[in-house]
């Protein structure tokens, strides 16, 4: 299939390249980070997508039920290939973390009790974290420009991480007030 990126330039997506492309992002972004990766992918990189594109298919794929980035990944493969694109990016993208897990897992079966263990297990954590905060900083870049953003974005870190709030609990909360905050103004 012929898309137009951005420029107008004409871009041809092969299953191919969409399977080794996706295998490279799920390769690299074991752990976090993973949209991030999709997006430059998607839209630097390759200019398969626009950034509203992007956006709308990332908006889409958080209502739904699973991993955004698969869903993202599911969104962004039929709008390139169909069907068999939609298939073909989602193996690429789950394959190399299903393996990882799946020769971690039995290796820490039989060495469970070994410190070493434990520490990888904590640096992983780690990465992660930082992954997800680089990528909440990066999709939100103009959201950090605001300050009723940032509050809310303060807010709901602080329910969730130091009251220890319950997810669907903090979307009881602060929704409403996001919606109060950003809802459209009425020009008079």
């Amino acid at each position: 299939m012929s898309l137009e990126n951005p420029s107008g330039d004409k871009v041809k997506v092969t299953l191919s390249d969409l399977f080794i492309q996706f295998l490279i992002i799920g390769a690299v972004s074991f752990g976090g980070g993973i949209i991030a990766y999709e997006r430059i992918l998607l839209i630097e990189k390759r200019n398969w997508l626009s950034a509203d594109e992007f956006m709308g298919y990332l908006a889409i794929s958080q209502t739904m039920p699973g991993l955004n980035s698969v869903n993202l990944a599911v969104l962004a493969g039929d709008h390139l290939r169909g069907i068999w694109g939609a298939v073909i990016a989602a193996l690429g993208l789950i394959l190399p973390g299903s393996l990882f897990v799946l020769i971690i897992g039995i290796a820490y079966t039989n060495n469970n009790n070994h410190p070493l263990a434990n520490l990888l297990l904590t640096g992983i954590a780690a990465g992660a974290c930082g992954l997800l905060a680089a990528i909440t900083y990066r999709i939100g870049d103009e959201h950090w420009k605001h300050l009723k953003s940032v509050i809310i974005i303060a807010c709901t870190f602080g329910l969730m991480s130091i009251a220890k709030l319950s997810l669907p609990l903090v979307l009881l909360i602060m929704a409403p007030i996001s919606i109060y905050l950003y809802r459209p103004k009425l020009q008079s």
